[in-house]
């Protein structure tokens, strides 16, 4: 059980940077300081406690994955009363999958408190989305379920998800992508590079390649919905989207 502790008067500069990111990025003042200092903290540079046990952030990072997933499929079940529960998986699994929270996390600031080995000039690339996660569990044990779920939605979801936009995005992006690669005369592939099993169902993961470079990530409850997904990030980054509506 977490104790509540006071943030201390005289407070250092990391602790007075860390409580104005959180400030910034939730829209209120951290209770429980130590929770938000333990979920900025990568394993890479863990050090073990009196216990032999290493204090990094994969502990919040797991609470928060299952909190983060609760209060997006929340919203969506109320946001969508008449749609399917496959309906409801793929967006939510679109919203929350790694790709999307590393970018989420990179626009709201998180790397610019998160604690890592700095030799390792790749590994804020991939990890700010188990940051976020790792964020998320430290302010739902500080201020309870409501308060995260509140957070979630209005400071995470609605400023930076088009909600209609992933709904919309059911359209053949993948024969597009193969179009644009016909006419520019690049080879176009497909792949599934992971399978992630669940309780309910499988959740794909889909890469894009042009001419044996990656391009978009895609996911999805099916093969077919994850070379979607993968096409329409490809689209986006290629920028065959605005080649199109032209």
């Amino acid at each position: 059980m977490w104790r509540l502790l006071k943030i201390p008067k005289n407070k250092s500069t990391t602790d007075k940077k860390l409580i104005t990111a959180i400030q910034t990025v939730a829209g209120f003042t951290p209770s429980n300081l130590a929770l938000y200092r333990l979920a900025t903290v990568h394993s890479s540079i863990a050090k073990e406690n009196g216990q032999g046990f290493k204090e990094s952030n994969e502990r919040l990072e797991y609470l928060g994955d299952a909190i983060l997933g609760a209060a997006v499929a929340d919203y969506l079940f109320m946001k969508f009363p008449y749609k399917s529960e496959g309906f409801l998986t793929e967006i939510r699994s679109r919203i929350v999958n790694r790709e999307s929270l590393n970018l989420l996390a990179r626009k709201i600031g998180i790397g610019s408190i998160v604690q890592f080995d700095q030799k390792n000039t790749q590994l804020q690339q991939v990890i700010l989305g188990n940051t976020l996660e790792a964020i998320v569990g430290a302010i739902y044990l500080d201020k309870g379920y409501l308060r995260c779920k509140r957070f979630v939605i209005n400071k995470l979801i609605v400023p930076h998800y088009n909600i209609e936009e992933l709904v919309a995005t059911h359209s053949n992006f993948k024969s597009k992508v193969i179009e644009w690669g016909q006419r520019e005369g690049k080879e176009i592939k497909f792949e599934i590079v992971s399978i992630k099993k669940g309780r309910l169902h499988k959740e794909f993961t889909a890469q894009v390649f042009v001419n044996g470079q990656p391009q978009g990530t895609g996911h999805g409850i099916s093969k077919k919905k994850a070379e979607q997904d993968a096409a329409f990030k490809t689209c986006e980054m290629l920028g065959i989207l605005t080649e199109t509506s032209a």
